[in-house]
């Protein structure tokens, strides 16, 4: 087996993993008065992790790894586990919105409105280049960026409702 049989094999598990944390989480917001926004960009985000990574599985199995974008990689994924730690029971890969929630302001949310989002950036980028694969980094950050538009205007909006109840109810 080699280095970049068990990249592979790492990312598809963590991916996997996350969609059980995911649909875990998404399942008891919902339960607890939770809404989803903005489903219909869903599926195309899904589709987009699910056509990189196979397509990682079928250009990059056999290909030597680069160790800068390695460690550029493994890097994002420290950052990863601090997003999923700070958000907890809130983190799924869907935009859900608890009414009467405060927004998340600890840990990389002081910093930045959108971390995991970044990480995905990173990501998507990083791991083709691990592989030598700067033109499936370029298509895949191509197509990334196009979602990320529309679901960042999505969730925005989302959020701009939680703000403006917040501020609201504070009167």
């Amino acid at each position: 087996m080699t280095a970049a049989h068990l990249l592979l094999i790492f990312v598809t598990t963590e991916r996997l993993a996350e969609l059980w944390l995911s649909n875990r989480n998404t399942k008891l917001l919902l339960e607890n008065g939770a809404f989803e926004v903005s489903p219909g960009h869903y599926p195309f985000i899904v589709l987009l992790h699910a056509l990189w990574l196979a397509g990682l599985w079928y250009l990059g199995w056999n290909q030597p790894l680069n160790l800068f974008w390695l460690f550029f990689f493994l890097a994002l994924q420290i950052s990863r586990v601090w997003v999923l730690a700070t958000l907890g029971k809130r983190w799924t890969t869907r935009i859900i919105v608890m009414p009467g929630s405060p927004l998340v302001a600890t840990g990389p949310y002081r910093y930045l409105q959108h971390p995991n989002y970044l990480i995905v950036v990173g990501e998507i980028a990083s791991l083709p280049l691990c592989f030598g694969l700067g033109w499936y980094c370029v298509l895949f950050s191509v197509a990334n960026f196009a979602l990320l538009a529309i679901r960042l205007r999505a969730e925005n909006g989302a959020l701009a409702g939680l703000r403006k109840t917040a501020i609201t109810d504070q009167f």
